[in-house]
Formats: structure tokens, C-alpha cells, sequence
């Protein structure tokens, strides 16, 4: 299997992780107040709504990346539709989390950092995807 071939597992694996470690936050406000900082935190049930929504659309994406790792050269087209809408979309929400004053900066570098990795990680897999018989 070539470079490429292993990035593209790499990705899927990686983003299936972090987005299943993030149906914490969600599931759990009082867990997500903790690591996001926000003291006095008591969310309502449209939050509370809204993150279960949220929750149980990052769990299908979840799925969706395992999925894709199963057949990750044919099924690659899931890099560019995670990268785009969904990746940089999280680090658009990150930023702004941070400029509005919602949650200190110093709180989401770790994960706007996670972030931008998981987007290079994923333009370098799709980028250098090959067919199986491109290794030869």
C-alpha cells in the first residue's frame, strides 16, 4: 500500500476519533462547561436541544469515516466533504468562540490546534491518494 493510501486511513481513523470524543461535550453540557471553561454555565432545553441534534449528527459522521476506511481510495470523496463543510467549519465556530468572548482563547488552542491538523492530515491523504495498482 503506498504513503498516500496509509494518510487516507490515517484520516478516517483520526476523524472518526476526535468526532466521537467530542460527542461528550455535547451529550454532556455540564462536562463541556468544564472543559470549555464557562462558569455559571446552565443550558436550557433549546441548547440542549440543539446539541442533541448536533450529537447525534456528529455520531453519524463518526460512522460515516468508518465506513469510508473500509474502502478509503473509492470512498476518498468523504475527505473533501469533511474537510470543507465540516473541519472548517468547527475552526470557523472555534474562532468564533474566541472573538466573541465566549470562551478564552487559551481554552480552545488545544482544540482549534486538533483542528487545523486534522485539516492538513486530510488535504495531504486526499491529495496523495492512489489507486492499489499505482503502487506497482
Amino acid at each position: 500500500m503506498n504513503r498516500g493510501n496509509h494518510l487516507l486511513h490515517a484520516a478516517f481513523r483520526t476523524g472518526a476519533v476526535l468526532d466521537a470524543a467530542m460527542l461528550l461535550p455535547m451529550l454532556f453540557p455540564t462536562f463541556g462547561a468544564a472543559l470549555f471553561g464557562l462558569s455559571g454555565f446552565h443550558p436550557g432545553p433549546e441548547y440542549r436541544y440543539a446539541m442533541y441534534v448536533g450529537a447525534s449528527l456528529m455520531a453519524g459522521w463518526t460512522v460515516l469515516l468508518l465506513w469510508a476506511d473500509r474502502e478509503p481510495v473509492e470512498r476518498k470523496g468523504v475527505i473533501v466533504m469533511t474537510l470543507l463543510p465540516v473541519i472548517v467549519g468547527m475552526i470557523g465556530a472555534s474562532v468564533y468562540a474566541a472573538a466573541s468572548g465566549l470562551i478564552e482563547v487559551a481554552r480552545l488552542l488545544p482544540m482549534l490546534g486538533l483542528q487545523i491538523l486534522l485539516a492538513v492530515l486530510f488535504l495531504a491523504a486526499y491529495l496523495h491518494a492512489r489507486p492499489p495498482e499505482a503502487d506497482g
